[in-house]
């Protein structure tokens, strides 16, 4: 399979305007041009990109995107022309409106995300949409799990890398008798440890729970929790400890069996290109013996599998 390989931006973004404007043109949409250009910009240049086109065609790219594009490539690219605290904002409102309820991505994009990741999809949560993030999980999640995002999205975490030793074995054996050593759960304790500690923090708890209990907290967590609880929670400490090796992981469940889920493909790919794409390339590949290129090229065609690739990059 030839490689995708990423030519240096050498055009303005003004240049890039008119080359789009070209590719409307006419009868048909020139798409590999649209994705040639587009996957190739990121974040700042592609707002640049569409400043310049309203400037010059008193029209919005994205709004033009949807008349020339559709069906998963259209998905794709209008959520790539976001910037990231912007498109986790509209992949969480759609993921919570009453026609569209999907709990699971809602809860992957909420509990992957770092506090001050959190604190910018909070606030564009509610300049798009007049409405607050705390009110649509309050409306559409319930139980353990709601309180979970809520205290999750309320609580400002610590974001660096230090840890306290006495505070991290105290949370490891609060977590073994709130679960594992006791008949039931008390799931008030999972919620306060995940939802207050830092991610370095959780990470060295799981670390002293294995040596403390010779078992898993990973492990602790799918024995005492299920459903959407137990996903928040997994995706917490997962991310935690390594948030490669979760969207890794996520991307295989996504396409493997009997066809793809590729909303969730698009979300991932989409999401973690301008952050951690390169590790979980890595990642995929250590756990799979298979490119995630090589993966992605097989589950999807045509334009829709261009542009991924174009967004995943060489594969090696």
């Amino acid at each position: 399979m030839a490689t995708l390989s990423i030519p240096p931006v050498l055009t303005t973004p003004r240049d890039d305007a008119i080359h789009l404007y070209k590719a409307f043109k006419g009868f048909g949409c020139d798409k590999a041009a649209v994705i040639n250009i587009l996957a190739h910009r990121d974040a700042t240049q592609r707002a640049l990109i569409q400043q310049e086109y309203r400037t010059m065609y008193s029209e919005d790219l994205t709004k033009r995107l949807v008349k020339e594009l559709s069906g998963k490539l259209e998905k794709a690219i209008l959520l790539w022309m976001y910037d990231p605290a912007g498109r986790d904002a509209i992949l969480v409102r759609q993921a919570l409106s009453a026609d569209s309820i999907d709990l699971r991505a809602a809860t992957e994009v909420i509990c992957s995300r770092t506090p001050s990741q959190i604190v910018h999809l909070k606030q564009l949560y509610h300049s798009m949409n007049g409405i607050y993030l705390e009110h649509d999980i309050e409306l559409h999640a319930s139980s353990d799990h709601k309180k979970l995002l809520l205290a999750h999205v309320t609580t400002m975490r610590y974001e660096g890398p230090e840890v306290d030793r006495a505070s991290v074995d105290h949370d490891a054996k609060a977590l073994y008798k709130a679960g594992e050593k006791k008949l039931g759960t008390d799931e008030k304790t999972f919620i306060r440890i995940f939802s207050e500690r830092s991610r370095a923090h959780l990470a060295a708890v799981s670390s002293a729970y294995h040596s403390m209990y010779s078992r898993k907290l990973k492990k602790a967590v799918k024995s005492e929790t299920s459903g959407l609880f137990e996903f928040a929670l997994l995706t917490i400490l997962q991310c935690a400890e390594n948030p490669a090796t979760y969207f890794a992981k996520e991307l295989h469940k996504a396409m493997k069996g009997l066809g793809t889920n590729d909303t969730t493909l698009i979300r991932i790919v989409v999401t973690r290109t301008e952050i951690d794409m390169q590790y979980i390339k890595a990642e995929y590949q250590k756990k799979h013996k298979k490119s995630l290129n090589d993966a992605v090229h097989s589950e999807t065609s045509g334009d829709y599998r261009t542009f991924l690739l174009s967004l995943l990059g060489p594969a090696h």
